[in-house]
């Protein structure tokens, strides 16, 4: 019988978390210390788990962030931003929008939907899976939507982009940083030597899937684990799963300030925070001498 304690990972089903994730999955990446466990869900759910405090180790939206810092420690791997590009919102062409236009958005706590409530307040906003959005849209039960994830890549000739949310983040930042999206948070109840091995075994992951990046995408694609073709596949990897996905530098870092910055003078966030102060304390194995 293993002695080892088991541990879930909750990612969203887009393509650059499961790619992140399945080094592990495949055992590429293992651990003497724990049996990692993976469940796939959409990112608001994702986030309306967060705030339950549901999953041990678990993806976010970086919007969301402030409102779990109490419960959950910030990871430095597996992020996703964006640089030049990122969400769109889109509409049928032709379509004028009005100030109070209708639009799907595919969650309460997503970093996207944050900045787009900041510039379009007399919006009319529904939530749905992100997965429905495009064809909400198609069949006008919206004006508008939110594409995120692979939906970005290719959509419907008769859809164009209103807006994209690069453009949005440039406004709100008024400097060009990353666009910040999603990342991976752990629970403070994890004692913090297995939370500092967890986010070492989690970032080896990305470096081994990177390293790997032909046969991984391989391997995914002959499983039926992707939504998208090959073609597209590496095409988004190299947006949301790049070698800058690895482990969060120094911009990266300073452009999530600037987003909790953002959100608490729009009065999304009660008080402003740092990142450095909400990461697993590294400095912690240092100083045991190990």
């Amino acid at each position: 019988m293993s002695n080892k304690k088991e541990l879930v990972v909750a990612h969203s089903p887009d393509a650059d978390d499961i790619f992140m994730y399945y080094a592990i999955k495949f055992g590429w990446v293992s651990s003497e210390d724990f049996n990692f466990s993976n469940i796939a869900l959409d990112i608001e759910t994702l986030n309306k788990e967060a705030l339950q405090n549901s999953y041990d180790i678990t993806a976010i939206s970086f919007g969301l962030y402030p409102k779990i810092k109490d419960e959950y420690a910030l990871l430095r791997t597996a992020v996703s931003f964006g640089e030049g590009y990122g969400p769109k919102l889109i509409k049928k062409k032709g379509k004028k929008l009005k100030k109070n236009f209708k639009v799907a958005l595919s969650g309460e706590n997503t970093t996207n939907a944050l900045l787009f409530k900041i510039i379009y307040p007399n919006a009319k906003i529904i939530y749905k899976n992100f997965l429905e959005i495009e064809r909400a849209v198609l069949k006008d039960e919206v004006d508008a939507g939110v594409l995120i994830h692979e939906s970005i890549l290719e959509y419907d000739s008769s859809l164009c982009v209103e807006r994209e949310l690069w453009d949005i983040w440039l406004e709100l930042a008024k400097e060009e940083l990353p666009l910040p999206l999603g990342g991976m948070a752990i629970r403070r109840s994890i004692p913090l030597k297995s939370a500092i091995e967890c986010e070492e075994i989690l970032t080896n992951a990305v470096k081994v899937a990177r390293k790997n990046i032909n046969l991984a995408t391989k391997m995914l694609l002959e499983r039926d684990l992707i939504r998208v073709d090959e073609k597209n596949l590496k095409r988004y990897l190299e947006l949301y799963a790049n070698d800058n996905s690895v482990t969060l530098n120094k911009i990266q870092k300073k452009a999530l300030d600037k987003l909790f910055r953002v959100g608490y003078d729009s009065g999304y966030f009660d008080e402003i925070i740092k990142c450095e102060d909400f990461f697993v304390p590294l400095e912690y194995k240092e100083l045991r001498g190990q």
